[in-house]
């Protein structure tokens, strides 16, 4: 019988759930949110600095004499080019070109890495690793995952670990909290300054008791999901099951994605000028050469004044709630033609704006382009105007800084 298991922090995070509210990841407990109020945790995201459990990540420990030919095979983007101390942001296909999914692959040494997923992919990396010398280990209970996210973050990590002030973006160290080893990245699902610390489970409660003592006088909080996928939708990170579908549980090719419909495209630089062999390279290529893709992933930003006006037509008070929604909504021309869908939709707190990510056809994808989102209000639909703009929506320079 399946049982419910906890996260190494738990323990101390358990009694600061104010709200009694947890969601299951991947098996493990994790607060929905910690305070009666959403955005109280997202400001702590976006002003101080905030506290996210994110130890049910599947991690994957590879190594062996072939582990970068092997990943250099299996992943699209090129990991030949993430040197020791680096982490890359990738993803992996079918055969067909289609996005199996998306993770953050961590180089310690020349031959020894570890790739994070949001699902199961065991079988699936062991099933690929026939002829090659490489071992592929689960290591997702041996580690907790502390992510500190925030302007603050820096500064507060720093003070227990010099050299993470000069740690840059996508880039790991191995450090030490209060006499215990860790490795501090400098990733995160937020889109702000922000690191995760990756430790024994066994040292977890030490870790945390040291970061939550340097983080005093800061206003960091212990943050949960809720608050966590509402900054995410602003910088534009795409969630597995609800902006894609991996292309192993799909039904049908509508419910799958190509990367350049997902728009990582980016991630493939080295296609004109390298070789490289890896899953789904030859349909990649005919898709981006016969231009057939469907569509182009693109962030939207609805008119305020349309949005305040449909509701105020009704005889209702414009709603600002940031509560994500992630079930489709439609998008349509001037004209009333149909030419794409919203993923996922919020009001940013940060931005002042209803925000999505969504699809639209590619010649639509323009910046500046004009479309009608289609909203229910008083059991009727009704369309409020929307920009079609760049992904991410929201971009501090201080991520990357």
């Amino acid at each position: 019988m399946a049982t419910i298991r906890t996260t190494p922090f738990h323990e101390r995070l358990a009694p600061l759930n104010r709200t009694g509210l947890w969601s299951h990841w991947s098996g493990h407990l994790v607060s929905r949110k910690y305070q009666m109020s959403d955005k109280v945790e997202y400001f702590a995201i976006r002003d101080a600095a905030a506290l996210i459990d994110t130890s049910p990540l599947h991690k994957y420990r590879i190594t062996g004499a072939d582990a970068e030919r092997y990943l250099a095979g299996v992943l699209a983007r090129d990991v030949r080019t993430c040197g020791d101390g680096e982490a890359q942001y990738t993803i992996w296909c079918d055969d067909r070109g289609h996005v199996v999914e998306d993770g953050v692959v961590m180089r310690f040494h020349a031959n020894d890495f570890m790739l994070t997923a949001a699902e199961p992919n065991l079988a699936y990396l062991t099933a690929l690793a026939t002829g090659y010398d490489v071992q592929i280990v689960d290591v997702s209970d041996d580690y907790g995952a502390l992510a500190v996210q925030g302007p603050r973050s820096r500064r507060i990590l720093a003070s227990l670990a010099p050299e993470i002030d000069q740690l840059g973006y996508f880039e790991h160290v191995p450090a030490k909290f209060a006499g215990t080893a860790v490795t501090v990245s400098r990733t995160g699902y937020t889109g702000d300054l922000g690191y995760e610390i990756w430790v024994e489970a066994g040292d977890a409660t030490a870790v945390f008791d040291a970061v939550v003592e340097a983080s005093a006088g800061h206003s960091v909080r212990p943050v949960g999901q809720n608050a966590m996928l509402m900054s995410r939708i602003e910088a534009g990170l795409l969630l597995l099951d609800v902006d894609f579908r991996s292309s192993r549980f799909a039904y049908t090719d509508d419910e799958r994605s190509t990367p350049a419909e997902l728009g990582m495209t980016w991630m493939l630089r080295d296609l004109p000028t390298s070789d490289r062999p890896f899953i789904g390279r030859r349909a990649i290529e005919r898709e981006l050469a016969d231009g057939t893709s469907r569509w182009r992933t693109v962030g939207l930003v609805v008119d305020w004044r349309e949005w305040d006006r449909v509701h105020a037509g009704e005889g209702l008070i414009p709603p600002k709630d940031a509560t994500p929604i992630v079930a489709e909504m439609m998008l349509y021309t001037d004209d009333g033609e149909w030419i794409g869908y919203t993923t996922s939709f919020m009001y940013s707190p940060i931005m002042q704006r209803h925000l999505a990510i969504g699809r639209v056809r590619p010649h639509l994808a323009s910046s500046g382009t004009a479309v009608q989102l289609e909203v229910t209000v008083a059991h009727r639909y009704h369309t409020v105007s929307a920009n079609v703009t760049r992904l991410p929506l929201y971009n501090p320079p201080r991520k990357t800084a």
